[in-house]
């Protein structure tokens, strides 16, 4: 499928959030109030300010300490079931750009309160968040307002270590599945993360449940079931406007 994707090598990753803060100044988001909570993970969670979080998983492994670093940001799934549960609630803040094939949130564009928790409970991944104050929604866009002018989204293009990669999706793919053939002979549990159903492509290489709840998707057949409801419903939908 064309368009473009991230190739995320959690093996490369050091926690600098190089990344978070890049995605921060771009996006000219403020920062959030956070406490110490005994974790280095800061903020606690995603936000409608916060696009891109790096989660730190402390694990006890043979009695020794382990630290699990990865880098959250939305998937840009090929079939993304939060557009298509806003298409079926008639709300029109998520588009898809048929170039990129980034799956955008205008955070202009009001929701309800229901419909929103409707919308981040379809995903499978936790990613969009919604504003009280403003209803609106919001999560990572991919910088398509970068890509659009030749330029790397600000996170890959800050990342020091290798770890952020972005591009066509058939480039992306292969230096996955390369770099996947190479960490294995270190990590045998390695493996690539709902490659075939999104554009942000993870590389972990031990058991995803240890990096975070949310890393995998277990169900991405949820995702199948969503796009042909959503071709159920969309001629229901097209029909009331009419008659409306």
């Amino acid at each position: 499928m064309a368009g473009k994707s991230f190739f995320i090598d959690t093996s490369k990753c050091t926690a600098c959030r190089g990344c978070q803060v890049a995605c921060k100044q771009w996006n000219r988001n403020p920062g959030t109030k956070t406490y110490q909570r005994g974790s280095y993970q800061n903020p606690e969670d995603l936000s409608y300010f916060t696009y891109k979080l790096v989660r730190f998983s402390e694990l006890e492994l043979d009695g020794k300490p382990r630290w699990y670093f990865f880098p959250d940001q939305c998937r840009h799934c090929l079939e993304p079931p939060c557009f298509y549960t806003a298409q079926s609630l008639g709300v029109k803040a998520i588009t898809r750009d048929d170039e990129t094939g980034a799956v955008l949130h205008n955070p202009k564009v009001k929701v309800k309160a229901s419909d929103a928790k409707a919308i981040r409970e379809s995903c499978p991944w936790n990613i969009p968040r919604w504003n009280k104050k403003t209803s609106g929604m919001a999560k990572c866009t991919m910088c398509i307002d970068r890509i659009k002018e030749g330029l790397l989204p600000a996170c890959v293009k800050t990342c020091p270590t290798g770890a952020m990669n972005f591009g066509d999706r058939d480039k992306m793919l292969d230096m996955a599945n390369k770099r996947l053939s190479e960490v294995k002979k270190m990590y045998p549990k390695a493996q690539l993360l709902n490659h075939e159903s999104v554009r942000t492509i993870y590389l972990v290489i031990d058991e995803p449940k240890k990096y975070y709840q949310f890393a995998e998707a277990i169900d991405i057949t949820g995702i199948t079931r969503i796009a042909a409801m959503k071709k159920l419903i969309q001629p229901v939908i097209n029909f009331s406007k009419l008659a409306g």
